[in-house]
């Protein structure tokens, strides 16, 4: 958040019901959320405030947008594992659309986060946001649904093997044994 500027064009990939962009739209000139859950989008329209968030239902590997319109990229609070495409086609697009020296910003969980972040999901699930837990078939950080649904995690060395195979440089840090972070 201390990255973001009070004139800062952002994009938030998989949005969600707009747990993070509601925070980026107090942050920034603009803000815009994609995702592809029609019902996720539908919910954050009742609690995102202000007339600088937007929210659109997009494919994040076949963004709309034109090369280089956004100050910032973020696709945090482990996003990445949700989209089910190759991770390579998702950071590409993301530094497409991303202004030069702009940032785009990556996080996954960390290993030592896995019995909170399993407490999350299943909060997600009692609320219909996500399928049911399969419990028998989650296990060593992959989150498994009965509709389907799976979330995994990127560990630091699986961000920078990633970024350079774009040729892309990459900073990665842990913070308070939650979250890890590539930008």
């Amino acid at each position: 958040m201390d990255k973001i500027q009070s004139t800062d064009f952002v994009l938030e990939l998989g949005c969600g019901y707009g747990r993070v962009l509601e925070k980026l739209c107090q942050k920034a000139k603009t803000t815009l959320g994609i995702d592809t859950s029609k019902a996720s989008l539908e919910y954050a329209k009742k609690i995102l405030p202000g007339s600088n968030c937007h929210l659109l239902q997009m494919n994040a590997i076949a963004l709309g947008f034109k090369d280089r319109s956004f100050d910032i990229v973020v696709c945090i609070q482990n996003g990445i594992s949700s989209f089910k495409v190759d991770n390579r086609d998702l950071f590409r697009e993301s530094i497409r659309v991303t202004k030069p020296n702009g940032i785009v910003l990556f996080s996954s969980y960390s290993d030592k986060f896995w019995e909170y972040r399993l407490e999350w999901f299943e909060i997600q699930a009692r609320e219909g946001l996500i399928g049911e837990i399969n419990l028998k078939a989650t296990n060593d950080g992959v989150i498994i649904c009965k509709d389907g649904f799976k979330a995994f995690t990127v560990s630091p060395n699986e961000f920078v093997m990633l970024t350079s195979k774009l040729g892309v440089a990459s900073k990665i840090y842990e913070i308070d044994n939650s979250s890890v972070f590539c930008e």
